[in-house]
């Protein structure tokens, strides 16, 4: 009988030391990623799990809790803070923000998550490249959420809607110059301007027009801006005649500050008298 109850007490001793020694290795482990446990379970000298005498795992945050299933059930193989059991996507790259799921956040809902993503804030739906920025199949600058005219030609010149406009235009002045002291369009520039207001109309896109008269560099500075200006402002108001929206066009100018030509000669001066329509 004294043998047996010597046998009794030697086992209780060791059942009462293997659980201790759980417990402290337990532990042992707080911390890691997060403040979180990266192994939910403890381990011996040689970095196994530690099972009781009946093969049973034991969790050990905050000592001894309850008797799990299996040794994988609570552990957080990839560090995010979220247990395997629960966790959508292992093996998440350390460091990451995950959400409740295990799974890297994905702020914009744009299917690449926040740690992958170039252009976070992309409205919600728009598509994306791999690098979640929206995507311009085009190529015009004007993502595919805005483009209201996809399939522009490539290097064609568009407005924010992503839709075609004119390009800039130059009125030479050189075939029928204004006359000195004066702003008045001739029938050759009316004609060039009848072309650029068929074009605008005929334009799937929305022109925005900046138009800039130029002079030579004969008289005096002062002058020379103001009939810019007139010249400018004659454009302007001949293509409102021709259905172009004045609102949609603004006028300035240049005086004899911006030659394209030589103003030493004649031809260069004629070069230099001439009206520029720039499409916004």
């Amino acid at each position: 009988m004294a043998q047996f109850k010597q046998k009794k007490v030697i086992s209780m001793l060791v059942a009462a030391g293997a659980v201790a020694g759980i417990a402290l290795a337990g532990n042992a482990l707080a911390g890691g990623h997060g403040g979180h446990m990266e192994n939910r379970y403890a381990v011996d000298s040689s970095k196994s799990v530690v099972k009781n005498i009946a093969g049973e795992c034991w969790q050990t945050v905050g000592g001894l809790q309850s008797r799990v299933a299996e040794c994988g059930d609570v552990m957080d193989s990839d560090g995010d803070g979220v247990l395997d059991n629960r966790d959508r996507c292992p093996d998440t790259p350390k460091g990451v923000e995950v959400d409740a799921d295990g799974c890297p956040l994905d702020s914009d809902g744009d299917g690449v998550p926040d740690y992958k993503d170039k252009c976070p804030g992309t409205p919600q739906g728009a598509p994306v490249d791999a690098n979640g920025c929206a995507l311009d199949s085009d190529g015009d600058g004007v993502p595919d959420y805005k483009d209201k005219c996809p399939g522009t030609t490539k290097g064609a010149k568009v407005d924010m809607n992503g839709c075609q406009i004119i390009g800039n235009v130059t009125i030479n002045l050189v075939n029928d110059e204004f006359d000195f002291d004066s702003a008045e369009l001739k029938p050759a520039m009316r004609a060039a301007l009848d072309t650029v207001a068929a074009k605008i109309q005929a334009s799937s896109g929305d022109e925005r027009l900046v138009i800039v008269g130029h002079t030579d560099s004969v008289g005096r500075d002062a002058y020379n801006q103001e009939l810019s200006e007139r010249r400018a402002s004659a454009v302007s108001s001949y293509l409102a005649t021709k259905g172009i929206n004045p609102a949609k066009m603004t006028t300035k100018g240049m005086g004899e500050s911006s030659p394209v030509a030589d103003n030493g000669s004649e031809d260069g001066r004629a070069k230099n008298r001439r009206v520029e329509i720039m499409t916004q």
